[in-house]
């Protein structure tokens, strides 16, 4: 495999209570932040309802955030496809692609609330199939096909094509996969990467080891090829420089967002309430089949490492942005990955540790070669003494704190 990329992933999951047009601001400052600590992806959703989930155009927000940053590339994680009609979403990632300078990822899902499809008078069990019909028609657009109708069952178009292409020649597409093959097997269809977002779970991490195998076999049927280097698993983490600090940081956070979210909003099915905060970065991150990190960047590069075992390898990690510690203490643990985490999964340290090591072993070497050098000036009369009275002369100038020792001494 080629080198490890990493990400974030932006639900978002915010507890309701907080002033919203500043957690937009809040957001932004945070994916500005992870452009210059050399993420590489962004990934932001699109959300209707529960009152946690504000961002309800993932266009919109990156755009905003193109604004913001240079080089990392920014994804909607994802569009719902059905929600919308398929020509108006290529317009859009067209748009958004100029307007983010060719950074532009096409994440794409079928829609992960059921509150959001009841919202909008839509039948569950047809979603997925209008997420694969709209990921054929949109493809043909991007691709500047001539002319071309359609009709379905919950959209039309006549004569339609694209008056812009995207700025990239090729821009990227991913599929969301959850727990079943169906994501995968979507992926492999239409030869797109794979946003896994089911990793976050003990049943999707049961799963990972023949995900794969699905958009593979797709792939095959329809003639296409995936690429493990678009593999994008998310994950779970908070990191801080030792374990407890992290415990402490995460653990009433992270009883917030599973008591009051994911047990109490969402009522997903098998998830309990925590009885206390210790319990919850317990089960979370120190069990057999935890999934979340909880500890330092030693501890995550570990992970990382199995992950990387178990699944047969891909191309990035996406940590999941989350509101479990403080602003501060988020942000810390997002430079603490890009600075240990990033370069020691990458190889990026081997050469500096060879080269000391090189050093060290090679010191006999070394010490000769200075040997010749003192022999050499002491041949010399003029230099020799020259030497003498330079390691014994005072310094020519000393640290304006450095305290007078003679001083000392006499006192």
């Amino acid at each position: 495999m080629s080198r490890m990329k990493f990400g974030a992933f932006l639900a978002p999951h915010h507890p309701i209570g907080e002033n919203p047009t500043l957690q937009f601001r809040s957001d932004l400052d945070l994916v500005a932040q992870l452009d210059r600590l050399g993420y590489e992806e962004f990934w932001c959703g699109e959300h209707h309802s529960t009152g946690w989930e504000i961002i309800a155009s993932p266009e919109m927000f990156l755009a905003a955030a193109g604004e913001r940053t240079a080089r990392i590339k920014l994804g909607t994680g994802v569009v719902s496809l059905p929600y919308h009609h398929p020509f108006l979403v290529a317009q859009n990632m067209v748009q958004l692609d100029h307007m983010t300078n060719g950074r532009a990822i096409f994440g794409s899902g079928p829609g992960a609330l059921a509150s959001d499809a009841h919202t909008m008078g839509m039948d569950p069990m047809t979603l997925r199939d209008r997420q694969d019909e709209a990921i054929g028609v949109i493809r043909k657009l991007l691709r500047g096909d001539e002319r071309f109708s359609y009709d379905s069952d919950w959209f039309t178009m006549r004569d339609a094509k694209l008056q812009l292409l995207p700025l990239q020649e090729d821009m990227p597409f991913a599929v969301a996969s959850m727990i079943s093959p169906s994501g995968m097997t979507l992926a492999g269809k239409h030869g797109t990467g794979v946003l896994s977002i089911g990793s976050m779970s003990e049943a999707g991490l049961a799963a990972l080891p023949t995900q794969w195998s699905f958009a593979e076999d797709a792939a095959k049927e329809h003639g296409n090829i995936v690429n493990r280097k678009d593999w994008r698993i998310v994950m779970f983490w908070h990191i801080a420089e030792t374990r407890e600090q992290a415990r402490i940081e995460a653990r009433d956070g992270l009883f917030r967002w599973r008591n009051e979210y994911t047990a109490g909003t969402l009522m997903q099915q098998g998830v309990e309430p925590f009885t206390s905060p210790d319990q919850g970065v317990d089960e979370m991150a120190f069990v057999d089949g935890a999934t979340s990190v909880i500890g330092t960047p030693d501890d995550l590069i570990a992970r990382i490492r199995d992950m990387i075992k178990l699944t047969g390898g891909f191309g990035t990690v996406i940590g999941f942005v989350h509101d479990w510690a403080s602003r501060e203490n988020t942000s810390r643990s997002w430079d603490l990955v890009a600075r240990y985490v990033l370069p020691e999964v990458n190889g990026m340290l081997d050469a500096y540790r060879e080269s000391r090591q090189f050093v060290v072993e090679n010191r006999e070497t070394f010490d000769r070669a200075r040997e010749a050098i003192m022999d050499k000036i002491m041949s010399n009369e003029k230099a020799a003494e020259a030497l003498k009275q330079a390691s014994t002369a005072p310094a020519a100038f000393a640290p304006h704190s450095a305290p007078d020792l003679d001083k000392e001494a006499g006192d």
